[in-house]
């Protein structure tokens, strides 16, 4: 029995991680359809802000910072 490497650890992690974050922007890609939800353009703003500031902390993590870590609330 071979002991997993961090490298080896990362990426098994990392891949499922990801893999399971671009399922869930699909899934929330399914909310556009007008026939099925009432949102406003506030509400997508509000929504892809809140995604693109913890995409940026998330990645900042990784560059050596550790800003950010709040929940998204439309309210």
């Amino acid at each position: 029995m071979s002991k997993e490497t961090k490298r080896e650890r990362f990426i098994r992690v990392a891949e499922t991680r990801t893999n399971k974050i671009i399922s869930m922007i699909k899934l929330l890609g399914n909310c556009a359809t007008p026939t099925n939800y009432e949102y406003t353009k506030d509400d997508v703003k509000k929504i892809f802000d809140a995604i693109d500031k913890e995409l940026k902390c998330t990645k900042n993590k990784f560059l050596g910072s550790n800003e950010g870590n709040e929940k998204f609330s439309l309210k």
